[in-house]
């Protein structure tokens, strides 16, 4: 797609890289190849946790955020408009030559083009893919000055960033769980995909707790938890909630666990995250989880806990509860 639509643009379709300098890429999934983009001038900058161990692991210098100036800037839209706006004022802000922006219409390219027509002269676009491909240049750093966003304060006296999950109000999901946690949750528990905090900050308030740790792959969903949970017993970790491991085992486990990979469904995500949990949790531990009605979690959680409770549920959503871990033999 990104690579099929930059090779058609740098192939005479009128851009060019800076002959030095680095070259900043905004958010590339790692379905890109990136041809076209000179490895060796390459950052990354990606803060989900998966996406960037990975391009790490190909070998490209990587970040979370921009890293002084740069010749020339690769943006691949996200999903979310405000999120995108904020990616192009960021580049606007540290690039000094072209600004490259890529996306499919799903996501919402063709508004983002007229958008950009309309404050400066765009060239390209190339079409190709259901997507485009066009590029600005950089010299009036001012121009989406007004798209810039980062960590805010909201309404509802949390913060959050646009692209983060539930970055409005809190989510229906976590607000459910939350009013069926228990009393005393446990001392040593963890939020596995912790967002901005809102299960966290509740654990904090219950008694004897004495360590939550919010275990988040998205690097900004990460930095406004850190806003909304002050407590000095409240441990970060920017890691993938299904790979990450406590020094010791847990008391229990909280989540409301992502079911999206992309536009469809993925129920092996919030199955990985169950078996995670499972895999932290000490031989009396427990799981306390939400997920959408629709979602076939009970089997899963049946052959990863030695008992398993359904505890609530409305229309949308159902609670479980489990407990004690089966461990494999041998």
């Amino acid at each position: 797609m990104i690579d099929a639509r930059l090779s058609l643009a740098l192939d005479g379709g009128g851009l060019s890289w800076p002959p030095d300098g680095r070259i900043a890429v905004f958010q590339p999934t790692t379905a890109a190849a990136l041809t076209g983009v000179p490895k060796d001038r390459a950052q990354i900058l990606q803060g989900f946790r998966p996406d960037h161990d990975a391009w790490v692991t190909r070998g490209y210098d990587c970040a979370v955020a921009p890293e002084g100036r740069y010749a020339a800037a690769l943006i691949a839209l996200p999903r979310a408009k405000a999120e995108a706006r904020a990616m192009i004022a960021e580049a606007m802000q540290c690039v000094d030559g072209p600004v490259v922006v890529d996306g499919q219409k799903t996501d919402g390219v063709d508004s983002i083009l007229r958008d950009m027509r309309k404050r400066c002269a765009v060239e390209g676009p190339i079409s190709k893919a259901h997507g485009k491909l066009f590029w600005v240049n950089a010299a009036d750093p001012t121009a989406f000055a007004d798209w810039a966003a980062g960590p805010a304060l909201t309404d509802g006296g949390f913060w959050t960033a646009p692209g983060v999950f539930s970055a409005d109000a809190v989510d229906p999901a976590s607000a459910l769980l939350v009013e069926a946690l228990p009393e005393k949750p446990g001392k040593r528990i963890a939020d596995l995909g912790a967002g901005w905090g809102y299960l966290s900050a509740h654990l904090l308030a219950r008694p004897g707790v004495e360590e939550v740790h919010l275990v988040e792959a998205g690097h900004m969903a990460l930095e406004c938890a850190r806003h909304n949970v002050t407590d000095a017993r409240a441990q970060f970790h920017w890691a993938d909630a299904t790979s990450w491991r406590p020094d010791e085992r847990l008391d229990a486990v909280v989540m409301n666990p992502p079911f999206h990979t992309s536009r469809a469904a993925d129920p092996g995500l919030g199955q990985a995250f169950m078996q995670s949990a499972a895999r932290v949790l000490h031989a009396q531990g427990q799981l306390w989880m939400v997920a959408n009605r629709h979602l076939p979690y009970e089997a899963t959680l049946q052959t990863l806990f030695a008992k398993v409770t359904e505890i609530g549920a409305d229309r949308r959503f159902k609670l479980f509860h489990a407990s004690r871990p089966l461990r494999k033999r041998g």
